[in-house]
């Protein structure tokens, strides 16, 4: 066995980077010491694992297949040092989460989990089910929590806990008396809606696609909170995760508007890479999440502290 972790750690880090000199900074070597030992790997391995566009270096064929391997041998690797080293603690983990589930569940659960395993750290991303899917193949996070659809064969999805969008408008609203409406009745309200990519767009355009006349967006928004306070302010009518607007129900600064017509259930999951080695702090926290929402038939059901 010839290759060094140096050189593993430097081909994980450019096919991350897809350029070598970024790749050295991130390692904190030299540009020179960062393209020997790629160098010398190939070399090893008989054949280039990248193709090269000027500067800017993208996997080959070979590279992809190696690279699941490479970077679980980083994961082993780590643990083991840290077990030399007479380190108890799990390990860090790396986490992405879509933003209904990275601003209402995981600020809890990582709490809990810290609490727990005080030596552990955890790197959390809160992005839209695209870019979650993005890191994953490219093995930037360990683990993504999704409210969409992830479709890829390099990705494994497990179900964790049902979730449902609601139609939503302000008190003021005309709608809000009634509290019910017909697919035909939303076609001409002005909307205010997540972007493309993220899952609660997924889920509501999935739920529009039979009916004809759909709706246009007035505005769309990146965060949960910023179409909740404009629908407040009387721009339009939103449609988000019941998890997110419980405590505006609840206060009555925002009125669901029930759509029976419309299918807006989901499912919040779990997605990993089919090559990722699965550490003890992986198991730990996926174990955490399951138990943190056990006896849940939806994510509106959770037992959260409200929200003043």
């Amino acid at each position: 066995m010839r290759f060094t972790l140096r050189q593993i750690q430097v081909f994980v880090a450019v096919a991350r980077a897809e350029h070598v000199s970024r790749a050295a900074e991130s390692l904190a070597l030299s540009q020179s010491a960062a393209s020997a030992a790629l160098a010398e790997l190939e070399s090893q391995c008989a054949q280039p694992l990248f193709d090269r566009h000027g500067k800017r270096l993208r996997l080959n064929e070979q590279g992809s297949l190696l690279l699941p391997y490479a970077v679980e041998l980083l994961d082993r690797a780590a643990e083991l040092e840290g077990r030399m080293r007479g380190e108890q603690g799990l390990g860090p983990l790396r986490v992405g989460a879509t933003l209904t589930i990275g601003n209402y569940l995981l600020p809890l659960i990582v709490s809990d989990f810290l609490q727990a395993h005080p030596e552990s750290r955890v790197q959390l991303q809160v992005r839209n089910t695209a870019t979650i899917a993005e890191r994953l193949l490219h093995h930037e996070i360990d683990l993504g929590l999704v409210e969409g659809q992830v479709v890829d064969a390099e990705l494994h999805t497990e179900p964790w806990v049902e979730d449902e969008l609601v139609v939503f408008c302000a008190p003021g609203h005309a709608l809000a008396a009634r509290g019910r409406a017909r697919v035909d009745e939303l076609a001409d309200q002005p909307w205010i809606l997540r972007e493309r990519g993220s899952g609660t767009r997924e889920t509501f355009d999935r739920a529009l696609r039979h009916h004809p006349a759909g709706v246009v967006p007035r505005l769309e928004l990146e965060h949960t909170e910023a179409i909740k306070r404009a629908v407040e302010s009387g721009l339009g009518l939103g449609c988000l995760s019941r998890l997110a607007l419980r405590d505006a129900f609840r206060r009555g600064s925002l009125v669901a508007v029930e759509v029976p017509e419309l299918d807006l259930r989901r499912r919040f999951s779990f997605v990993w890479h089919r090559g990722k080695y699965h550490g003890a702090a992986l198991r730990r926290f996926v174990a955490d999440c399951r138990a943190f929402t056990a006896g849940a038939r939806r994510s509106d059901e959770i037992p959260l502290p409200p929200v003043a």
